[in-house]
């Protein structure tokens, strides 16, 4: 129950006659100076490559060898790495989207911006605040003007004062404009960090695959060598070879085992930085060996559309949230430099005795009305928009460069898949004729048609197919996950709700202020 005598019902009136300025205002508020923000158009180009994407790459004959289909105009899928059919990999995804720091720090950005954009969305209302106080003072005789001193004695005082500044030319809207827009660009690089997680675990698994695998087949080949030399050892033993021929064997077994320490040495490395990616120290990584046997190889390929690309690419979202924003901050500068009206007032009560507060003859108000138009800031506002509008045309030209990135990774990306198949084709070919060379060129040398140093040229040259073979395999999986985070990994402005592994806090409660 409101007493009759309170502040509020003392300031009521004060406000109802102040309504009509500030319906006036807010009229005019909604004329907001300034250019009113328009994304850029996408290049307006049919295909991503110079020449026209083909229905699919070649074949070849090997494991993972099959073409894959380009299907132009599918879009990705949203969690695109189950493609490669690994349930190891959808738990390493998975597992880091969910325990990454570098998905907190975005997720934290991302609040952090909200909340500054509703906090500019306050300044649209007036600020009413209460206050209450009590001074002890004394007056001379020439302050009070009796010709006597007064006091010492107590001046009591409550009040409550509103002040409002009317939004005459969208200064204030095009702020509020401003941290929404910045509010979106940290929605944008969210995105993006999930994808360029996502995209960081999956290539660090298909190179630890790789490197497996090369790890494997030097090994074999050190094994083979190693049996070389014990026939070697023997044969120098009953007068059968030189000692050239054996030194030369053993040369070229230590050459293939210091293939080795850097390869395991590259392969430690990727899974310590495959522990940082899943939110955990090197030590507490709990993650299966991954084979390139394991991965199945996506034999669809979707290719969105190019018209499409500025909409699904993370990066993209967020430059063009970055120049809407510069374009609000435009009108927030140019406002600055135009009249401003702020409509003031408060009611209150000052009394000698507390007690005496609201009592009758103690109530005070007042109504105020201000108005402000800048006339010398030595160049300050005028310099300031100017900056604003160099920051617009700055945001523009890197809208215009980030989307000319994009469309060079998605074609990096398709070319690249079409050449590793060709590669993957020709190195099978390769590693199956190095192995029917060692297979001749043994059979010669057990009927003395051919000597160590051909056996020896033999086994390296397979030793270096088989690697090669590995890449091979390894890159057209690792391009085929490019392409897909190239071609935004499926996450879209409008997929917040369904991004995976969500695991932002819980904001604290709000308390109004």
């Amino acid at each position: 129950m409101t007493l009759p005598n309170t502040p509020s019902t003392t300031l009521a009136p004060v406000l109802r006659r102040g309504m009509l300025p500030l319906l006036i205002g807010v009229l005019l508020a909604g004329c907001a100076v300034g250019p009113n923000y328009s994304r850029p158009d996408a290049p307006k180009v049919d295909r991503y490559t110079t020449q026209a994407l083909p229905a699919s790459t070649v074949s070849a004959d090997a494991i993972d060898g099959d073409a894959q289909r380009f299907l132009s105009g599918s879009d990705v899928p949203q969690r695109w790495w189950t493609a490669f059919g690994n349930a190891e990999l959808d738990r390493r995804v998975h597992t880091a989207l969910a325990h990454s720091p570098t998905i907190a720090s975005a997720q934290a950005a991302l609040r952090q911006a909200q909340e500054n954009a509703r906090a500019a969305g306050g300044a649209l209302f007036p600020a009413v605040d209460a206050s209450a106080g009590a001074t002890r003072q004394k007056l001379s005789a020439a302050q009070s003007g009796t010709g006597r001193a007064i006091g010492p004695y107590t001046l009591y005082n409550a009040s409550i004062s509103v002040g409002y500044t009317l939004d005459l030319f969208g200064g204030v809207q095009r702020g509020i404009e401003a941290q929404e827009a910045l509010s979106d660009v940290q929605q944008a690089q969210l995105d993006s960090t999930y994808l360029t997680l996502a995209g960081n675990v999956v290539t660090a698994s298909l190179l630890e695959a790789s490197l497996r695998e090369q790890v494997r087949a030097t090994e074999q080949i050190v094994k083979m060598q190693r049996d070389s030399l014990d026939i070697a050892d023997k044969q120098l033993k009953i007068g059968a070879t030189s000692l050239s021929d054996t030194l030369a064997v053993r040369a070229q077994l230590a050459a293939t085992e210091a293939t080795l320490p850097p390869l395991r040495a590259q392969l430690a490395a990727t899974r310590n930085r495959l522990a940082t990616y899943l939110g955990v120290t090197p030590a507490q990584l709990d993650a299966a060996p991954l084979t390139l046997d394991a991965m199945r190889l996506p034999r669809d390929i979707p290719v969105s559309l190019p018209s499409q690309l500025v909409d699904q690419r993370p990066d993209i979202r967020a430059a063009s949230a970055q120049l809407h924003a510069a374009s609000a901050q435009v009108g927030v500068a140019t406002a600055a430099m135009l009249p401003q009206i702020t409509l003031s007032g408060s009611a209150g009560s000052q009394a000698l005795n507390a007690g005496d507060l609201f009592s009758a003859g103690t109530r005070a108000w007042s109504l105020g009305l201000n108005l402000t138009q800048p006339l010398f800031h030595g160049g300050e506002l005028l310099h300031k928009k100017r900056a604003a509008q160099a920051a617009l045309d700055k945001a523009r030209a890197d809208w215009q460069q980030t989307v000319l990135v994009a469309f060079q990774n998605v074609a990096d990306a398709l070319q690249a898949l079409q050449y590793d198949a060709q590669t993957l084709a020709a190195q099978a070919t390769a590693e199956e004729a190095a192995s029917q060379r060692l297979s001749l060129t043994r059979q010669q040398y057990r009927l003395g048609a051919t000597g160590y140093l051909d056996l020896l040229d033999a086994e390296r040259s397979l030793q270096q197919a088989r690697i090669n073979l590995i890449q091979a395999r390894a890159a057209r999986l690792s391009d085929t996950a490019a392409l897909y985070t190239a071609l935004g990994g499926g996450w879209r402005g409008d997929d917040r709700t369904t991004t995976p592994a969500a695991t932002a806090s819980s904001a604290a409660p709000a308390v109004a202020n």
